[in-house]
């Protein structure tokens, strides 16, 4: 798998909903930071809060852009990228935009994230 094939899975298992599609994607010692600065560490509390995000979100729609690739090594990437999403959440529609980072590893020939910040964007 190559770097850029890393990105299309998780933006595909992020849609899935699917905690089963995102897990083979998530390293053991990941750390995940959301926009609203609550910090996960371990691939168990990861688990949780994407497992309450896909609950509490339906019909969500996850989309990177930009990606800018800070490095590319045979085991580890960094990139960066905006993010949007939208969704109905207790019946109402919401959307949110922002700027994440993330750091990828080549486990056995499987990339794997190690940590993402997502944070929003400046304000102008």
């Amino acid at each position: 798998m190559e770097h850029e094939q890393f990105i299309e899975l998780y933006e595909r298992a992020l849609a899935s909903q699917n905690w089963g599609n995102v897990e083979p994607l998530i390293a053991e010692n990941a750390a995940v930071t959301f926009s609203n600065g609550n910090l996960f560490k371990r691939k168990i509390e990861v688990q949780g809060a994407f497992e309450k995000n896909f609950s509490a979100i339906k019909n969500e729609k996850y989309a990177m852009q930009n990606i800018h690739w800070v490095l590319k090594k045979p085991t580890m990437a960094v990139y960066t990228f905006d993010f949007n999403w939208t969704g109905i959440i207790n019946g109402e529609k919401m959307q949110g935009v922002g700027r994440g980072t993330s750091v990828i590893i080549n486990e056995n020939g499987i990339w794997k994230l190690v940590s993402e910040h997502l944070g929003p964007f400046p304000k102008k």
